[in-house]
């Protein structure tokens, strides 16, 4: 039976949100996942969607069929059923990084605000397999969890208007990835070669939340070579599937 004291909130007129104590737990990831499962073997007819990101859970049903009231009351009930679910099944993605200063370009200021090399910084974040919290503020961009304390790096207090696509970047105590061209105020320290969304595929983004991911870094020279495999559709990145 899962433990957490949930908290159920409607949002809108058709959603509930369920929230989980507000750290970044996989603890917590794992019963979210837990409770989509049970919902998702139950083939509740009221349920049109479940999405979700760190500790909350969003489950979007018919109003045609139920009420807020009516399906929160369910909702808790299927919560705390003892259900056999089998093993979930994630991937762990390998994701090439650059991060040469050319696309590193706080490297210097993380580097000299550390006190450690550029070298160190990029040993220390390409050292970790990075758990997928959520998905958003930008279709495709990854919310990873897992960076070492000793590269926490406050946002930009100033975000800059253009971030490259691809950029690899760190805010507070997460990393990401830019998936497309955009405003944003992470320390930038890489680029991938690789594109993490695109609108017009079947699944626009391959990486899905509790996935893991890992940088591979490489060189400038790999960069440019796997970014013009990218644009030709011939690349796909190295994935290990995982099971719990």
């Amino acid at each position: 039976m899962s433990k957490f004291q949930l908290i159920y909130k409607p949002l809108g007129t058709s959603a509930i949100l369920i929230e989980w104590p507000h750290e970044i737990s996989r603890e917590i990831l794992n019963d979210i996942r837990f409770f989509v499962s049970k919902i998702e073997i139950g083939k509740y007819k009221e349920v049109i969607e479940c999405s979700f990101v760190y500790n909350s859970l969003l489950v979007v049903y018919d109003v045609e069929l139920t009420d807020f009231t009516a399906f929160t009351n369910k909702i808790k009930k299927i919560y705390k059923e003892d259900v056999v679910v089998k093993p979930s099944k994630r991937t762990l993605w390998e994701i090439p990084v650059c991060y040469d200063q050319e696309f590193g370009i706080d490297l210097n200021l993380m580097s000299v605000d550390k006190k450690v090399s550029i070298d160190e910084i990029v040993a220390m974040h390409a050292a970790v397999n990075y758990t997928v919290y959520g998905i958003g503020f930008l279709p495709g961009f990854l919310y990873l969890g897992g960076l070492t304390e000793k590269l926490n790096f406050p946002r930009m207090l100033v975000p800059r208007m253009e971030v490259l696509k691809g950029s690899v970047g760190i805010g507070g105590n997460q990393t990401g990835i830019y998936p497309q061209t955009s405003p944003g105020g992470w320390h930038i320290i890489g680029k991938t070669p690789i594109t993490l969304f695109e609108v017009n595929n079947e699944i626009p983004c391959f990486i899905n939340p509790a996935d893991e991911v890992k940088f591979i870094p490489i060189l400038k020279e790999e960069f440019y070579s796997i970014k013009e495999t990218c644009e030709q559709n011939l690349y796909e990145p190295k994935k290990i599937v995982l099971y719990d």
